[in-house]
């Protein structure tokens, strides 16, 4: 498939200020607070009423219940969060212009970061220029991969502003594709799936593969094996502490998807590597990725359940550093009772197969599991396997995942780093 020039939208954007200001969300008493300070989420619960008949994706103003106002948002009334706020300005519209600036913002942040790096031996060209909410853009979420640009648009108000995020995004940073892989169950449930197709192209040709370096490793990953956007770079944090600690260890990395993270302890000493992963296509290209990198030789993997490979590695006498990065276990507040208790499992399964001493990396990407519920998982699944765990480091996402002050919601990554001992 190869696209032209940028896409027109299939729906014209609501930017002018008059649209904008039709329709008024005026918030239920003692809902006011977080939103005063800055929280960008109005749930459906917590609207009193709604003056004016705004469409699906309007700007909205948000008041309290005595009229003052709180910002604006775009509205999305197939969603339980009806309105995410994008500016605490009442008289700044959500136009073209203000999509810029928060893309602008977005980049200058990255840039302070040091992203991205093309420091010989430290090349960082993958990393999340927009972060939804965390760059004031709620929804949007764009990953670069060097020149490419892959995109979210995960509601309604962002797919009707499209064209002026792919214009900006072409201005700010000239890249030859932008890459559109929404969800199609996120853009049903907005209200906007009319490709059919969970990967349009934007602006640009379709590219064959996602590459990109990223601390000193390059990657090449086909668009039809890449998840999500494609890489999880959010665990950049992890993948530099490891590569500092792992010299002449043997590593196990469970979950390993294209092996990121395994290959970084490898480039930091590591005697062996061995990752597993249930998808035989995503072990395929970490092979790939491992000998493109020159470790061919000391990293190996296998299509294979974790705990299968956690049971065997107990059997042999335990890795020196362990990695337990699973999927989302809990994708809302309703399964997190459940959700720890599968952590509690796979806190046992992986600190097993860590010989007494030796690291385990233990890991959880569902915002609905708050740190200390986790370490108390990691407490009670070491006690299940007769181990005792030692939290020496706690790691987040990464700098180019900013989290706002007033949206703990969004600090959904946690790595807890811990030295297992038998008891």
């Amino acid at each position: 498939m190869t696209a032209t020039e940028t896409a027109t939208p299939t729906a014209a954007p609501s930017t002018t200020e008059s649209s904008a200001a039709q329709a008024t969300v005026t918030i239920r008493p003692g809902h006011v607070q977080p939103l005063w300070a800055g929280h960008p989420w109005v749930f459906q619960q917590a609207i009193e009423r709604i003056d004016g008949d705004p469409a699906p994706g309007a700007d909205v103003l948000v008041l309290d219940p005595s009229g003052k106002v709180l910002g604006r948002g775009l509205y999305s009334p197939r969603s339980a969060l009806s309105v995410r706020m994008f500016t605490s300005r009442g008289t700044r519209p959500i136009d073209d212009g203000l999509v810029r600036e928060h893309l602008a913002r977005a980049l200058e942040l990255r840039r302070a970061a040091g992203l991205p790096n093309r420091s010989q031996g430290a090349e960082t060209t993958g990393y999340r220029l927009v972060h939804g909410e965390g760059d004031s853009l709620p929804g949007l979420v764009v990953d670069v991969f060097d020149d490419v640009l892959v995109v979210q648009l995960g509601t309604i108000g962002l797919k009707l502003r499209e064209q002026a995020i792919v214009l900006a995004l072409v201005d700010l940073l000239a890249p030859r594709a932008i890459l559109d892989r929404t969800p199609r169950t996120l853009a049903r449930a907005e209200g906007f799936d009319d490709t059919g197709d969970e990967l349009r192209v934007l602006h640009g040709e379709r590219p064959e593969a996602l590459t990109f370096h990223e601390l000193g490793l390059r990657f090449e990953i086909p668009l039809a094996l890449a998840q999500k956007t494609g890489f999880y770079f959010d665990q950049r944090p992890l993948r530099a502490y490891l590569a500092g600690v792992s010299r002449d260890a043997t590593v196990l990395d469970a979950f390993c998807y294209v092996g990121a993270t395994g290959l970084a302890a490898a480039r930091g000493g590591a005697k062996h590597v061995h990752g597993v992963d249930k998808s035989a296509a995503a072990v395929l290209i970490a092979e790939q990725v491992a000998a493109h990198n020159g470790f061919g030789e000391l990293a190996s993997y296998e299509s294979l359940d974790a705990s299968l490979a956690w049971r065997r590695t107990a059997e042999q006498g335990g890795a020196d550093i362990v990695i337990c990065d699973p999927p989302k276990l809990a994708t809302g507040r309703k399964a997190r009772d459940q959700a720890l208790g599968a952590y509690r499992k796979l806190a046992a399964g992986a600190a097993s197969a860590v010989r007494s001493g030796g690291l385990l990396a233990y890991c959880s990407c569902s915002g609905a599991i708050g740190a200390e519920a986790l370490q108390r998982a990691l407490a009670l699944g070491a006690r299940d396997a007769g181990r005792r765990a030692v939290v020496v480091e706690r790691l987040f996402q990464g700098a180019d995942h900013p989290v706002p002050a007033a949206f703990p919601e969004g600090a959904y990554l946690k790595v807890l780093v811990a030295r297992v001992y038998e008891p």
